[in-house]
């Protein structure tokens, strides 16, 4: 049989019956099908006698179908005889984590578990000396079963041509798009996958907390650690999808309720490229017309009586409620509208921002010189978690008694509204800090805004009410304790303004 004649009703392998063509690309189509041994769907591969692949692919597929990670789609099938080429595998339905980033917004740590168990898969699929080199949001699903996927490996870079001198490199880094890509929001690869592209600060790509507010300070370490190729918090790059897996181990794993609240999506995937678009919405059955199994149809006179009783209630129904209607407008004062007063629905709250500061530095304005190491101040603003500013060591967690607090000023450079400030601590008990936000840099003209009492890794300060200002303080009144003595240390600081700041 030619594929040139594949058609709707056509059955592969006298098992495999195709139903529903879904994409075709570049020569290869796929298709709902339904295996009728098993009875239950699968995707299958067609190629035409022009795609220039067909044996790649098969091998690619061949030695897919080897792993057995329960995260990976499995591979039922693959031939190439008689001038029949096609590929059967796994029809997963679900959502993909694009589907999760456009339709609503996901917790940091709960998209960041779909990435962890990605990871961990394709490290599975590495030892086994297979690569994907298509990592997009849309290859990582949720499925409707409450489990992870992870589509296309092998098989997708056989169909779409992909080689890479580095796969491993290669991956590790779709890997780290992935994290932030669920950080955020954003996408920070050259191609279109759906998700607006990150955000660059003078050419170089925006860390994830740069981005949107919120993201912890050890994710946002894990992801620089990937696509910056930088070292973090004293820990170096990471070059391999067991390394990230390694690295994101104590992130809580997902479950059915923690990813969605809504019921699953009817979106259904399947084993196909991003680039043949393979996902279409399949429309909801209409309800059954007539009887159900198990009820008994009304009928004869006492059905007909019951009718008319029904009726004659409810045309009484609506005469007394049209009544009753109608007395109340009668009645009611008329309501004066004031066009210049605002809508008595709240408008919703403005996404927080993040705001860069124009500078930074040590204050110390109860100490001697009036400074506080100012030459690190910059360190805990560049965005990199490895870089710190930190106070002088102290004998004491309360500054050795010679003040009563050390602390971080900021210059916004005017006037902004504060929504909050997230720090990046050491994992160290002990630190008590506060928000000073006001429009001089005078301690008695900052006035106190927020509190934390037992401060440490990552900590939000929340103003209780509204505060605008032009400096933020981050002023330590009790100091961690740090190689024998006690010292305040920030790695990383993050202020959110309004979306209109």
């Amino acid at each position: 049989m030619s594929m040139s004649a594949v058609e709707p009703g056509t059955r592969l392998a006298n098992r495999f019956r195709l139903e529903d063509r879904v994409t075709e690309f570049g020569g290869a189509t796929l298709w709902k099908a339904i295996d009728e041994i098993l009875a239950r769907p699968v995707a299958v591969h067609t190629f035409s006698p022009e795609f220039p692949r067909v044996e790649e692919v098969v091998l690619a597929a061949r030695a897919a179908s080897r792993l057995t990670d329960p995260r990976l789609t499995q591979v039922f099938d693959a031939a190439d005889q008689d001038g029949t080429a096609y590929v059967v595998s796994e029809w997963v339905s679900g959502e993909s984590l694009l589907d999760l980033l456009t339709s609503r917004p996901i917790e940091p740590e709960r998209g960041a578990a779909l990435v962890a168990e990605a990871a961990e898969a394709l490290a599975h699929a590495h030892a086994a000396g297979l690569t994907h080199l298509h990592l997009t949001p849309s290859r990582l699903v949720w499925t409707s079963g409450g489990t992870v996927k992870l589509l296309g490996v092998a098989v997708d870079a056989a169909i779409l041509g992909l080689t890479s001198d580095d796969p491993v490199r290669e991956d590790t880094e779709g890997l780290g798009r992935l994290l932030y890509a669920a950080l955020t929001g954003h996408w920070p690869g050259d191609m279109d996958c759906g998700l607006p592209p990150a955000p660059l600060d003078y050419g170089r790509l925006c860390t994830p907390r740069q981005v949107t507010a919120g993201v912890p300070s050890y994710l946002d370490a894990i992801t620089c650690r990937v696509l910056l190729h930088e070292p973090r918090r004293g820990q170096p790059p990471l070059t391999t999808p067991a390394e990230i897996a390694d690295a994101l181990s104590e992130v809580p794993r997902p479950t059915p309720a923690s990813i969605s609240s809504a019921p699953p999506s009817l979106n259904v995937r399947s084993e196909a490229p991003e680039t043949m678009d393979p996902w279409p919405t399949p429309s909801a059955q209409p309800p059954a017309q007539g009887p159900q199994h198990g009820q008994r149809p009304q009928t004869g006179a006492a059905s007909k009586v019951l009718l008319a009783i029904i009726v004659v209630l409810v045309m009484a129904a609506v005469g007394l409620g049209a009544w009753t209607v109608g007395k109340n407008l009668g009645n009611t004062p008329p309501v004066t509208r004031n066009s210049s007063s605002s809508p008595t629905s709240a408008s919703p709250s403005a996404k927080p921002v993040t705001v860069k500061p124009v500078s930074a530095t040590g204050f110390d304005p109860l100490g001697d010189d009036k400074q506080e190491n100012p030459e690190y101040a910059n360190a805990a603003i560049d965005g990199k978690s490895s870089t710190d500013w930190h106070t002088d060591t102290y004998n004491s967690a309360e500054l050795g008694r010679l003040k009563s607090g050390v602390g971080l000023i900021l210059d916004m450079g005017k006037p902004v509204p504060i929504a909050n400030v997230d720090l990046s601590l050491p994992d160290a008990d002990g630190a008590s800090v506060e928000l000073r936000v006001g429009d001089a840099a005078d301690l008695s003209a900052l006035k106190s805004v927020a509190k934390n009492g037992n401060a440490s890794g990552d900590v939000t300060l929340t103003p209780s009410k509204a505060v605008t200002g032009q400096y933020v303080l981050v002023w330590f009144t009790k100091l961690p304790f740090y190689e024998g003595k006690y010292r305040g240390t920030i790695y990383d600081i993050l202020v959110h303004s309004s979306a209109s700041a």
